[in-house]
């Protein structure tokens, strides 16, 4: 593939977004549709091309292209270029392949929104930022990515800018992820400040070329860089956003915190793994916040009622397993769980966004129940979705969450079997939320009211994304919703496929295809090679935990459905714990916010903008009322008056040249 239609790959989906932007209010829906879902197609084809040629017998493992120099000062030089590797190969794969799937099934999902092709051009926008942040050379051009997902994911977040909820979600978001961009940029001032440059190339060449380098320097670099994909992969303790982004339409979800933007960070870290792998600190913090995430968020996700913040909070747990791939060094598993990832859980946000049109806006698990023979196909590409985040094989997830669970038991870390456990455990808790959000959606009574009185009037004030109310009753999707369901659902089965470990009789080709990439993996697979006796076993003892976790489902939701409210009545405190997430966001709120506010108000507000800049004002405008006051006794229009004023100041003058003259001459 020439080099030069690289560039077309992020610049379609910009495009898109220009011309959807400012004409798309006054074109008709289709043409909005054709715009954003061909310029979203074009790069997705380009993308595959691409991966053909890359593939092919002597081609290149890298590819860059330099538009011209962006930034050229005395010791500091910066290119706008772009660089394909087999990692931004694999991910390009996954934002344009998923992203088409979401904008097409989008088309139909939000059909009936006000605001159509604002959506669209918002979702465009998020497609350029996110292949401009994978395709980037340098830490400064991708921190310009970065910085564009983060903006387009407000936009798409608080899409129903009207409703207080969806508005405050997206500035919360904005707002968190910002805390995690200074670190980001405090580690990219220490790299200009150590190696001179900010090319990825050129900073990890010098790593290499130095191998007695070892923490100091290059641990704080690395920390810094973990506070900013903390931010942005919803990580300890900074993965209080991604919940609230529900807020916005549900494939938005699908997009956003599933498949693309929350897997920046372990995009990132995985980059700068030459970096990592000098700093057993950082790695240790890696994996202990990746660890310490999964749990946490899979013990909220078993108790909450929502249907898609059940999914936010497997996210935020589903990427705390990758973290912790990275912490042990197994940055292979950790993209690999990352690619599974994006199939699974874009099927389930999607899916999930078929079970609230059918029930035009119904989003509580409480009040839904029976509905697999009402939508039959969502019923069906939903449940692949949910075995395959439940690791039970051959489905995607376990091949890549297995992967996990051994290279952390099996790793050189002294806290090794801790993770793995913790991952297990973690294993576990997923399948059971999962399969309780499978039953609570799909078998037992209907709870729900197949003609609510109010569906237009709720749907019109914007209480939620769904769409238009349905007259008939529910019903299933239309075919360019359950189309990509069905896809995704394929790829949730057999996506895992291309990583079925020597020790399963496969020939785990991800890990090769990343090798290049990964200079460890050559490693890494000789382990495996020499343990598929333990791989078997521990592989053997996770299929149990998940089962263990389906059947505990099975036992509280659908044999004895009142069991599960049994265990929480004699557990209450423990159950509002869970119920109320910790009560993280209160604690944040009052040892936080709420003193930033009233710090806010008191010193900015009242002693900097009403003492020293309102004073300040006011004593500037009391100084120039009095300056008037005596101009208008000089300028009073009088004739005499004039002539006073004019002999005053003559006898002033002659004052001061015969006083001063003496003065002077004294």
């Amino acid at each position: 593939m020439p080099s030069s239609y690289l560039w077309l790959i992020p610049l379609l989906p910009f495009a898109g977004f220009l011309i959807n932007g400012t004409l798309g209010r006054k074109l008709p829906r289709a043409a909005v549709t054709a715009i954003a879902l061909l310029f979203t197609a074009i790069p997705a084809a380009l993308v595959a091309w691409l991966w053909t040629t890359m593939k092919a017998a002597g081609a290149p493992e890298s590819i860059t292209i330099i538009s011209r120099p962006w930034i050229a000062i005395t010791g500091f030089h910066v290119d706008f270029a772009f660089t394909v590797d087999h990692l931004t190969l694999l991910m390009l794969g996954v934002v344009t392949g998923v992203g088409f799937l979401i904008h097409l099934y989008s088309a139909g999902y939000m059909a009936h929104e006000e605001g159509y092709w604002r959506y669209f051009a918002y979702l465009n926008l998020f497609m350029f930022f996110m292949l401009v942040l994978v395709l980037s050379s340098s830490f400064l051009l991708l921190f310009v990515g970065w910085e564009g997902v983060g903006l387009a994911s407000y936009l798409l977040i608080g899409f129903y800018f009207q409703k207080d909820s969806a508005a405050n979600a997206g500035k919360k978001a904005f707002i968190v992820n910002r805390i995690g961009d200074f670190g980001f940029l405090l580690a990219m001032f220490l790299i200009v400040s150590h190696f001179g440059s900010l090319d990825f190339h050129q900073v990890f060449n010098h790593i290499a070329a130095n191998p007695q380098w070892q923490g100091g320097t290059l641990t704080i670099i690395a920390l810094l860089l973990v506070v900013g994909a903390a931010g942005k992969s919803a990580q300890i303790p900074l993965y209080v956003w991604l919940p609230d982004a529900m807020e916005g339409p549900t494939p938005v979800s699908a997009l956003i915190h599933a498949a693309t933007m929350v897997t920046a960070g372990i995009y990132m870290v995985a980059r700068c793994h030459v970096l990592f792998d000098r700093s057993t600190t950082a790695l240790t913090v890696v994996a202990i916040i990746g660890a310490a995430t999964a749990i946490f968020a899979a013990c909220i996700g078993m108790v909450q009622h929502d249907i898609k913040r059940v999914l936010a909070y497997s996210t935020v747990s589903q990427l705390g397993y990758m973290f912790l791939a990275c912490g042990v060094g197994a940055y292979t598993a950790g993209i690999f769980h990352l690619l599974t990832h994006a199939f699974f859980k874009a099927l389930l946000f999607l899916a999930a966004g078929s079970v609230i049109h059918a029930l035009s806006g119904e989003q509580d698990m409480r009040n839904m129940g029976g509905l697999r023979k009402r939508i039959p196909v969502t019923f069906w590409t939903m449940t692949m979705g949910v075995i395959a985040i439940a690791g039970i094989p051959p489905w995607a997830g376990f091949f890549s969450k297995d992967e996990i669970l051994y290279q952390a038991f099996i790793s050189p870390n002294p806290l090794g079997k801790l993770l793995w456990a913790v991952g297990l455990l973690t294993a576990g808790m997923t399948s059971f939320y999962m399969f309780r959000l499978w039953f609570k959606t799909f078998f037992g009574p209907e709870h729900f009211d197949e003609h609510p009185a109010d569906n237009h009037a709720s749907h019109a004030a914007g209480h939620d994304d769904a769409q238009a109310a349905h007259p008939h009753g529910v019903h299933e999707s239309p075919a360019i919703m359950t189309v990509p369901l069905a896809i995704l659902a394929i790829l949730s089965v057999i996506g895992g496929w291309v990583g079925v470990p020597a020790a399963l009789g496969g020939h785990n080709e991800i890990e090769h295809f990343l090798e290049p990439v990964f200079t460890s993996g050559t490693a890494e697979a000789v382990t495996t090679v020499a343990n598929h006796s333990l791989e078997l076993g521990l592989a053997a003892v996770s299929v149990l935990i998940a089962l263990a976790g389906f059947g505990l489902a099975y036992a509280f939701y659908y044999k004895k459905p009142g069991t599960a409210d049994a265990i929480a009545e004699k557990a209450p405190a423990l159950y509002r714990l869970l119920e109320n997430k910790f009560y993280i966001d209160e604690i944040y709120q009052a040892t936080i916010v709420t003193p930033l506010q009233m710090f806010s108000r008191l010193i900015l507000g009242g002693l900097v903008d009403a003492g020293l800049v309102g004073g300040s004002a006011s004593l500037a405008g009391a100084t120039t009322r009095g300056l008037s006051s005596v101009a208008r006794l000089i300028q009073s229009g009088n004739i005499r008056s004039y002539a006073g004023w004019l002999a005053l100041g003559a006898a002033a003058v002659l004052v001061v040249m015969i006083f001063g003259r003496a003065i002077w001459q004294h």
